[in-house]
């Protein structure tokens, strides 16, 4: 008896066959998917930090005469580029209050006695926009044959190199967050199969956000003294980040599949976190990252971070409300996508099939076998 002849796919067709056999179609257009979102990490990263120029920096101008510093409030506000977006107030007091409030980043108090006039900033607000606040300033008083003294009115803590603990430690919580999610979907099948899953799915990540927002506060706060400020409210902030990355990483896998994280890495990784205002806060980036910046998890994360160590938690609701809106559409989408998955099985079922994941996939194969 002849025995039958077992031969390798490729060898009947040659080093064409080879390569379509080694990579489908499938992982060819994966592979163009990662490609594409590569070249938009190295666009968007050098485009918002290769030219940082800064742009209307609120500032507040004082002087024991009111027509002072209305007068130099203007002159500020008519430098080349708009730099600054001054604004004149009553005292120091005031401009310490709106510093502190996080409605200006610096104030320059005027001193028409003498040469020196005196400037505060805020470096925890981040080192780059404090420092340039001082060099915009110190430059026209210097035109003027004036000379300013720099104070430090919120400095950024030892531990906190120039002021940028906060922007790690959101970007942290945020990978943790795509990552537990990515792991919960792609574990038994990157589409939630039913309700059920997709409400366990959710609960697991809540329980993972209270876990890891605790852990990296304590982290950052008293184990590496990187952060000052509460370790209850930046708690707080580490949970509502990490679920609202994960529910939305959940509703991307929902709507797309595996290429859902993808789609989750762009919004957050390759738009998100160049745009948070961390090593170059919002009045240095360009008008587009600077745009998208507050309505990003890792950009609300970021400045809600730097309230709660530096400015008593100040100016902190629109951050919070943010976040928080990111994670109930991604908790919505992902169980309206669950629904809508249950339905089709439920369709698979009333035809004989399993239900699950699966019930489509052998409902497809049912139908090409019978029309064989």
């Amino acid at each position: 008896m002849t025995q039958p002849t077992h031969t390798d796919p490729g060898q009947s067709g040659g080093f064409l066959a080879e390569i379509k056999d080694a990579v489908t179609t499938r992982a060819a257009l994966l592979v163009l998917g990662v490609l594409a979102l590569q070249l938009a990490f190295i666009t968007s990263y050098v485009g918002a930090f290769h030219h940082p120029k800064p742009r209307e920096i609120p500032i507040a101008v004082t002087a024991p005469a009111a027509p002072v510093a209305e007068q130099t409030a203007k002159q500020l506000d008519a430098l080349p580029g708009t730099p600054l977006d001054p604004r004149a107030v009553q005292d120091e007091a005031e401009a310490l209050r709106q510093i502190q409030n996080r409605d200006v980043d610096g104030a320059l108090i005027i001193d028409p006695a003498g040469k020196t006039d005196k400037l505060l900033v805020a470096s925890g607000a981040g080192a780059s926009l404090a420092q340039a606040v001082e060099e915009v300033v110190g430059l026209v008083e210097k035109t003027q044959g004036r000379t300013v003294r720099v104070v430090d009115v919120a400095p950024a803590a030892a531990g906190d190199g120039r002021g940028l603990s906060s922007f790690y430690l959101v970007v942290g919580w945020c990978v943790g967050g795509y990552l537990c999610a990515a792991i919960l979907a792609i574990s038994a099948g990157a589409r939630p199969a039913n309700s059920a899953r997709a409400v366990i799915r959710l609960g697991a990540l809540a329980v993972y956000a209270i876990a890891a927002g605790l852990l990296g506060a304590v982290i950052a706060g008293p184990v590496l003294g990187a952060l000052p400020g509460s370790v209850m409210a930046l708690w707080g902030l580490g949970a509502l980040v990490v679920f609202a990355v994960g529910a939305i990483t959940l509703a991307f896998q929902g709507l797309a599949g595996v290429v859902g994280i993808g789609l989750a890495i762009l919004l957050v990784v390759v738009l998100g976190n160049p745009s948070a205002g961390g090593a170059y806060p919002y009045p240095l980036l360009p008008p587009f990252w600077k745009d998208i910046g507050p309505w990003l998890p890792p950009g609300a994360g970021t400045y809600a971070a730097r309230s709660i160590a530096y400015f008593k938690g100040n100016d902190i609701t629109g951050p919070l409300l943010v976040l928080s809106g990111w994670a109930v559409l991604g908790s919505a989408v992902t169980l309206a996508c669950a629904a809508s998955r249950r339905g089709r099985t439920g369709a698979a079922v009333g035809s004989g099939l399993p239900d699950g994941p699966e019930g489509p996939d052998l409902a497809d194969s049912a139908a090409k076998a019978a029309g064989r």
